[in-house]
């Protein structure tokens, strides 16, 4: 698998937050959609998607699992009935990874995480693993989804 080592440009997004199991996360991730839509923001190379994975499912107990479902933007967020607010995923040093086929099984992030990381002599960043979500739409088949990992590490390797 081919890491990249890339500086990842502080953005500003819109961002649904996922508290609980990871089967209910397509209903919370509706939510960030349907403010898209509604606000017209499909211009996919100006408004990326992200995941920011702030627990690992495999390891967390269900009721405690987090992800925040983001969309990038220039401006702030309005008001509205969908619970979309602005955070930023911070500037930062990453170890990059793409992985092509479907989103709920993505072996791309744990070979980062389990097996390149700890080999690396690289330090983690203050930041959770994140996922841009390439392509989305309801027109990408499963097998064609293209998501890069982002791992941040921390700006200088251990010595």
């Amino acid at each position: 698998m081919n890491i990249e080592i890339v500086d990842f440009p502080e953005t500003s997004v819109a961002v649904v937050e996922h508290y609980g199991p990871v089967e209910q996360e397509h209903k919370t991730a509706l939510k960030l959609i349907a403010w898209k839509l509604e606000n017209n923001l499909l211009d996919s190379a100006r408004h990326r998607n992200y995941g920011v994975h702030y627990t690992d499912p495999a390891t967390t107990p269900p009721e405690q699992h987090h992800v925040d479902f983001c969309l990038s933007v220039d401006e702030l967020v309005g008001a509205n009935e969908y619970d979309v607010v602005n955070k930023i995923i911070p500037a930062c040093r990453c170890a990059r990874a793409r992985d092509v086929g479907s989103r709920y099984n993505n072996p791309a992030a744990v070979f980062v995480r389990q097996e390149w990381y700890p080999a690396s002599g690289q330090r983690l960043g203050d930041f959770p693993m994140f996922f841009h979500y390439v392509n989305v739409g309801p027109d990408v088949k499963e097998d064609e989804m293209i998501t890069d990992v982002y791992l941040p590490l921390m700006s200088t390797p251990q010595r």
